[in-house]
């Protein structure tokens, strides 16, 4: 069950990932590069994670360094829907997405077109008409959740404006 311990640490830090880059666009105070901004520390960050450390452990392994062409290829391709998945999200953002609607209806999306995706690339013994109606009620469920997380959000609370500062008698003398 060690695969399901790194499924739900995923699961972390993915539900994480939209509003530390939604914090991190904001944070940049550039209303029109901001998430652009945002992106280019979120690549330092992925070729620090998926670059060095695969390295140092290949490395340290003793490896060899031989890529076959369909590891490759495939492997490039899921880097490259990773990557534009993340930009679009920050692109959702700069269109007034908020994290809470569009990682809702990434994360409940997702898994459908992961399932959809994988059973006409292996499609089930007996055809698409042998597809169990618990997995069918289970797409149907997914679609519905993800809809009505997506529109009965909670609405965030208004902002407080911030104190005025105290100004100390000394300040007043000057």
């Amino acid at each position: 069950m060690k695969w399901l311990w790194f499924a739900l640490m995923t699961v972390s830090m993915w539900g994480l990932y939209g509003i530390c880059l939604h914090a991190g666009q904001l944070g940049m105070n550039d209303p029109v590069n901001g998430r652009y901004k945002a992106f280019f520390w979120v690549g330092i960050a992925y070729f620090l994670t998926a670059v060095l450390a695969p390295a140092a452990i290949l490395t340290m392994q003793g490896a060899d360094w031989s890529f076959p062409k369909a590891g490759l290829t495939w492997s490039l391709i899921a880097g490259l829907v990773g990557a534009g998945g993340a930009f679009c999200v920050l692109l959702a953002f700069g269109a007034k997405g908020t994290p809470a609607t569009v990682m809702t209806i990434v994360f409940a999306g997702a898994p459908i077109v992961n399932a959809v995706v994988f059973i006409c690339m292996h499609p089930p013994e007996g055809g698409f008409t042998a597809l169990p109606l618990p997995f069918i009620l289970g797409i149907v469920l997914a679609i519905t959740g993800g809809g009505l997380v997506t529109y009965y959000k909670p609405t965030p609370a208004k902002a407080h404006k911030p104190m005025p500062e105290a100004v100390s008698p000394a300040a007043d003398a000057k």
